[in-house]
């Protein structure tokens, strides 16, 4: 089998993050940084915003183009419309803990991740993690409960799937979407070391940066490995689908580990990849 060939289209980053295609470029934040950045294929990067007080880590992408940041600590998601930042929710009465990833569907439903518990993790911390739902006209409420780190979020085109990357859990869990937008938990897929984020695409499989495991993993709908491409020495953050077909794979990564992000040590790029089955879905 043909080893796939890495492309590094951006290098010299803090910690990249939550990687959306959207309107030929690729949207993504720089966590350590507190920045909301774009890239094209070319390689020309943009900085559209920053979050001094508090550290983003999720997107989202509205049915209007406009762009949704999700910051983790003080638990608010901020709307980017016309180059500024607005308050688009806020969680703090309804999460439970820092809240770490999200993304959003095709009817501008926003599905965010809550851990459960504030970070650092603490020690037996448990299946705490839950699902918060937030609707177009603003209403909130929890969707789905007992996870361990909800990490990665991918809802299908046909809105009828949604899956999320537990971290703790080494898996992914997969849910029906009700009419409503409410969640029906279908079962547990795969096996892979600390799941990051997610991707789904056209076959119905998913593609996981395992942060631990140096490599991004493309898992069967039957919960199989089919692909992996490793990155070693980094570690895998994050994935997405893009392109002008959708079969290019962007692979956030970072060299760093888990005792050196307690101290702020960390390099991140994103490399491109071409794969043969498009994305799906969002992101």
């Amino acid at each position: 089998m043909r080893e796939p060939q890495l492309k590094t289209i951006l290098d010299g980053g803090r910690y990249f993050e939550a990687p959306r295609w959207h309107n030929g470029r690729l949207w993504f934040v720089d966590c350590m940084a507190r920045t909301l950045l774009s890239i094209d294929l070319s390689g020309e990067v943009r900085e559209h915003a920053a979050i001094p007080d508090d550290t983003p880590c999720g997107l989202g992408v509205l049915p209007d183009g406009d762009i949704v940041v999700l910051t983790m600590f003080r638990k608010r998601l901020l709307r980017f419309a016309a180059e500024k930042l607005s308050l688009y929710a806020d969680l703090s009465r309804l999460a439970t803990g820092t809240i770490d990833d999200m993304i959003i569907d095709g009817q501008g439903r926003t599905y965010v991740g809550d851990l459960g518990f504030d970070l650092p993790p603490p020690e037996g911390r448990g299946a705490v993690g839950r699902i918060i739902l937030v609707m177009p006209d603003g209403g909130a409420r929890v969707v789905a409960e007992g996870l361990r780190f909800p990490n990665g979020i991918a809802v299908s085109s046909d809105h009828s799937r949604l899956v999320v990357a537990e971290m703790d859990g080494a898996c992914l869990a997969d849910y029906d979407i009700a009419a409503d937008g409410g969640l029906r938990f279908r079962g547990r897929l795969g096996r892979m070391n600390d799941p990051d984020g997610i991707c789904l695409d056209r076959d119905g499989a998913v593609w996981v940066a395992s942060f631990t495991e140096d490599a991004f993993i493309r898992i069967g709908r039957d919960g199989a490995e089919r692909e992996r491409i490793a990155v070693p020495g980094r570690r895998a953050l994050a994935c997405a689908l893009g392109g002008a077909d959708k079969q290019t794979l962007f692979c956030l990564s970072a060299e760093t580990s888990y005792a050196e992000l307690r101290k702020g040590k960390s390099v991140s790029r994103i490399d491109v990849v071409e794969v043969a089955a498009p994305g799906d879905g969002y992101p």
